[in-house]
């Protein structure tokens, strides 16, 4: 394939891979934790995963077999910036605030009166 086209594709599939990171993670993950994860975070990672995978696919199609050296490396980058993105939202998981209810746990005083024989 040409490499103008070969650019093309790789270009559509960035920009395919940039949803489904996102949707992917707030699946997994659960959209409130990414709610509360700061906004470069959510950059950072997103882009760095779409971008490893890119470049994945590059090592796959540009060379004869599939698994080399460099398809091993990108995979391998791709697995470290899917656990950078599962320790982020396990973080703000532990540190996210918990919200007061107005309730009162327990009993009211009119139940809790002893009984006399």
């Amino acid at each position: 394939m040409n490499r103008v086209w070969l650019r093309l594709v790789y270009i559509v599939e960035f920009l395919v891979a940039i949803p489904a990171v996102y949707t992917l993670w707030s699946q997994v993950g659960g959209q409130g934790h990414l709610d509360l994860m700061a906004w470069y975070w959510k950059l950072a990672l997103g882009a760095g995963a779409c971008w490893a995978i890119i470049r994945l696919t590059a090592a796959v199609i540009e060379q004869d077999r599939i698994w080399r050296l460099r398809t091993i490396v990108w995979a391998v980058v791709l697995v470290l910036f899917a656990l950078s993105m599962a320790g982020a939202t396990w973080w703000y998981h532990l540190h996210e605030t918990q919200e007061d209810t107005d309730q009162e746990e327990g009993t009211p005083a009119a139940f809790s009166s002893p009984r006399t024989l």
